[in-house]
């Protein structure tokens, strides 16, 4: 990549790996503009006034674990980590609607794990001998299903590993990339309760991740264009000679460069021949206006329910579902129907459901299979001025906030890498 400190960067997409890498890239000094399609920023991580609910919702509930390096140093660069709620342990509060059983997976913070020496912190009906097998994924070589490494059954798998795995994944854990999910234990559990302590955004993701990051790149002069689509890329040889946006075309210069910040589907059909992932899972959202952190937790675990993962927030409870394709032809009304029961029961909440809505997200995660992390492609392209940035390129992590955030960061190192230090 030729060097000039007179050089542009075109991001295009601000979701979160495209505000990630317009943020690096202005901190190192570079002239930086966003091109986002939509009319606003943050793509899959945005917070917006939802009518149904009078209330500021999420479009996909998006947890942080305190290991999450990028992510955390993210929001510290751009002034709103205090927006992130940090509990004072590292516990994960589970309920089994058959049973009625509560329990709660609580680690120490150091590195030892003395929590599976107390049965009181493990999962109930478990030995430390049954934690072996995390041992065995953590060290897993090669990319295999979860199911060809470990033993999908018995107690510590239904009841901890299958729904953290299942929410980390987006993906059936027995078919389940053995590699991501080996990322993932080395990264969290293998290090301590210290870096698995799970961060949730009080007031929305969008408060933490989106506006903070809009608000600090117009503040350094970067130009942000939304409704202003990339529809081509102009090839030259071995480079990209001008972007072809809805608001009319850009050439580029000799030292000009982008990073491509769109979803899988669209890089694929932007870049010919481009190696992407082709297999997408679906998250499912539904939001109940009803405050009820005196009765729950901020995030509880549900088994044996429709529900998965229960989140309370100051003025509304969310519930999750991963993987959730099979759900997205259920009438809508009769999905908040069950969910809210659901919730009602564990919540000892009144029987009449409160004002609700439900999000649907089709195509939120790539399938993290090993087939489809083998398709996953790294931040350079064949082209010496495109890079690539999304949760769906080769960040070693399945689709996660982390992710996103680290194929951001790594796009701007590179290109910065490649030029002289700006002025």
């Amino acid at each position: 990549m030729p060097s000039s400190d007179r050089a542009v960067i075109h991001v295009i997409g601000s979701g979160l790996a495209g505000l990630a890498a317009a943020v690096r890239l202005s901190d190192a000094g570079r002239t930086v503009v966003v091109h986002e399609a939509a009319l606003q920023a943050g793509g899959r991580c945005r917070t917006y006034h939802d009518e149904a609910t009078g209330l500021l919702i999420d479009n996909g509930t998006h947890i942080l674990l305190s290991g999450n390096r990028a992510a955390l140093d993210f929001a510290e660069t751009i002034g709103s980590r205090d927006g992130l709620y940090r509990p004072d342990k590292a516990e994960f509060p589970f309920v089994d609607l058959e049973s009625g059983e509560r329990w709660a997976v609580s680690l120490n913070d150091s590195r030892f794990p003395r929590w599976l020496f107390d049965k009181t912190r493990r999962v109930p009906q478990t030995s430390l001998v049954d934690y072996l097998p995390l041992a065995r994924l953590a060290l897993a070589s090669g990319d295999r299903p979860i199911g060809d490494v470990v033993d999908c059954s018995g107690p510590l798998y239904r009841r901890f590993l299958e729904p953290l795995m299942l929410a980390a994944l987006n993906t059936a854990p027995q078919e389940g990339s053995s590699k991501l999910a080996a990322a993932l234990i080395r990264e969290t559990i293998a290090l301590g309760g210290a870096y698995c302590r799970p961060l949730l955004a009080r007031d929305g993701i969008g408060k933490v991740f989106v506006d903070p990051a809009i608000d600090y790149l117009r503040g350094r002069g970067v130009a942000i264009n939304f409704g202003d689509e990339l529809t081509a890329l102009v090839r030259a040889g071995a480079r990209i000679a001008a972007l072809k946006l809805s608001g009319g075309e850009v050439a580029l210069g000799a030292a000009d460069a982008v990073i491509l910040a769109v979803p899988a589907h669209a890089a694929a059909r932007l870049v010919p021949g481009l190696r992407a992932p082709t297999e997408f899972r679906g998250i499912l959202n539904v939001h109940f206006a009803v405050a009820a952190r005196d009765a729950l937790p901020p995030m509880l675990g549900v088994l044996n329910g429709v529900s998965e993962w229960i989140f309370a927030h100051p003025e509304r409870v969310s519930v999750t579902i991963s993987n959730a394709d099979r759900y997205f032809d259920t009438p809508r009304a009769e999905l908040a129907g069950t969910l809210w029961r659901e919730v009602s029961q564990i919540a000892g909440l009144p029987d009449a459901m409160p004002r609700w809505q439900v999000v649907r997200e089709r195509r939120a995660t790539f399938a993290a299979t090993p087939a489809q992390n083998r398709l996953r492609p790294p931040s350079q392209t064949a082209f010496e001025n495109l890079l690539l940035a999304g949760d769906w390129t080769a960040t070693g992590l399945p689709a996660t906030l982390e992710g996103a955030v680290r194929s951001g960061f790594r796009a701007a190192e590179l290109i910065t890498q490649a030029m002289r230090p700006a002025a």
